[in-house]
């Protein structure tokens, strides 16, 4: 009997505390501050007529926190009071300061608006009241609905129209350019080519003869040579650098050992 009445004991003092709203109530008044509605508000329900305010009116609420057991005032760690418009989406958010003794004070004057005031609409913002802290239930308190002057609208930024869709760019090409006659074509790229063979032509009868240039002793050697040039054109085409130098070392060896015999050759036949 006695661990089923300790575990007993043991949950009932685990559940957390209860908080509640003493003296809650919330007044209206004018620029010379004379009230023109006063009344408390409920815990459970929010208050059945929407509370109207006026650009050069304020609004005040007080109230006291305690503990729902004993009465005592508590300092909540987190106490918010929320305007939410569920038209729109848009809430804004106050953090409202607690006494150590629970007691707490929140007013809105509308001759400086708040920045926290999300933007009005004809629909009223929902108030509600939000409380937080250890060893505590959270609180939760739908007060009343604000009817709240409409909202100016924003002021229209100079560079606003730059971040708008543009308007659709066409682009023009110009027309094909016309190609001149095949026949004209060759006529005049055989004039302009006419002085190279002229010069060719010349060149061979001037020219010193290269004797002996496809001899079996001289061939190998040139078409070494002939092969390096490949080597670098099919680098420019599609080889990589790796295979390059691999190729390029056999290649060597091989004009080294030809170079030599068509060397050796040309002095032999200088020596004759």
């Amino acid at each position: 009997m006695f661990y089923p009445l300790a575990l007993l004991l043991l949950a009932v003092t685990a559940q957390a505390s209860t908080l509640t709203l003493k003296s809650p109530r919330f007044a209206v008044s004018d620029s010379t501050g004379s009230q023109l509605r006063g009344e408390p508000f409920s815990l459970t329900s929010r208050t059945a007529s929407p509370v109207k305010l006026g650009a050069r009116e304020n609004l005040k609420i007080t109230f006291q926190v305690v503990d729902k057991e004993d009465e005592k005032g508590v300092q909540p760690h987190q106490t918010f009071i929320r305007f939410y418009d569920a038209s729109t989406g848009e809430e804004g958010i106050q953090p409202v300061r607690v006494t150590p003794g629970g007691k707490a004070k929140f007013d809105l004057n509308l001759s400086k608006p708040p920045l926290y005031l999300p933007p009005t609409s004809d629909e009223p913002l929902k108030v509600s009241l939000i409380i937080g802290t250890p060893d505590y239930d959270p609180l939760s308190v739908q007060l009343f609905d604000l009817v709240l002057p409409r909202s100016q609208p924003a002021p229209v930024h100079p560079d606003e129209v730059v971040f708008h869709p543009r308007p659709e760019l066409y682009h023009t090409f110009r027309p094909e350019q016309k190609v001149p006659n095949k026949f004209i074509s060759l006529v005049f790229s055989g004039i302009a080519l006419a002085p190279w063979f002229v010069l060719l032509g010349l060149w061979s009868q001037v020219a010193p003869r290269a004797t002996g240039l496809f001899s079996p002793s001289i061939l190998p050697f040139i078409a070494s040579l002939g092969a390096f040039e490949g080597l670098l054109f099919t680098y420019w085409l599609k080889l990589r650098l790796g295979d390059v130098l691999l190729y390029g070392a056999i290649l060597g060896v091989v004009t080294v050992f030809t170079g030599r015999q068509a060397l050796s050759s040309i002095a032999a036949k200088r020596t004759q």
